[in-house]
């Protein structure tokens, strides 16, 4: 099943345009990014931390929406960890958050997730919020959801990490592309995507 989701998440994907349409109804580029805080994460070595926007000084954030058990997720954790370890001694810091509200999903899961020696090791810090105000806030509809922010915390790009699930496929760097323009100084040439994974329920 996971496999026959991923195929269709990589369909999607490559059959995307992504020239200037809004795909978030919520926020877009140019906004300041809705503020959090106090989300229960756990980092990568697995000590129990927590999420507040206002504590990050980096001069770019990367906030993407996550889920433990989305084969969108999974198929682009690779790339995501060395995203990761490539920028994060040039200002910028990557935080996960989830806000389903499923088993698999929820804090004790992604400490397993994170802690798990089987299993594929993250390294950035991984969240759960229980009320989902924050997925509400800056409209993420899907997982993977990708958001850039600036020293301001303004957002400047949000929407899909690339433009293939298939890593062999990409041909086009959404994410890495618009924070080498912030870190130059410059804006990103794509500024949104439309984000293709798993859709996350909301509670009513």
């Amino acid at each position: 099943m996971r496999n026959v989701l991923f195929s269709m998440v990589a369909v999607a994907l490559a059959g995307t345009a992504f020239a200037g349409e809004r795909y978030n109804k919520v926020v877009k580029p140019g906004d300041k990014a809705p503020t959090f805080s106090g989300v229960p994460a756990y980092s990568p070595s697995g000590e129990q931390t927590s999420l507040t926007l206002s504590d990050l000084k980096d001069d770019v954030v990367v906030v993407v929406f996550l889920a433990n058990h989305c084969p969108a997720v999974v198929g682009v954790e690779d790339r995501l960890n060395e995203f990761t370890s490539e920028y994060k001694d040039k200002g910028v810091r990557v935080v996960g958050i989830c806000v389903n509200d499923i088993e698999e999903d929820k804090l004790p899961a992604i400490l397993k997730r994170v802690t798990d020696k089987n299993d594929k090791k993250i390294n950035y810090v991984y969240g759960h919020d229980e009320t989902q105000a924050v997925g509400k806030a800056y409209g993420a509809t899907r997982t993977p959801y990708f958001f850039v922010l600036d020293k301001e915390r303004t957002i400047r790009y949000l929407g899909a990490f690339d433009d293939n699930a298939k890593e062999e496929k990409v041909t086009k760097h959404y994410v890495k592309d618009a924070v080498d323009a912030l870190l130059a100084g410059k804006s990103p040439a794509v500024e949104e995507s439309q984000a293709a994974g798993c859709g996350i329920q909301y509670k009513k």
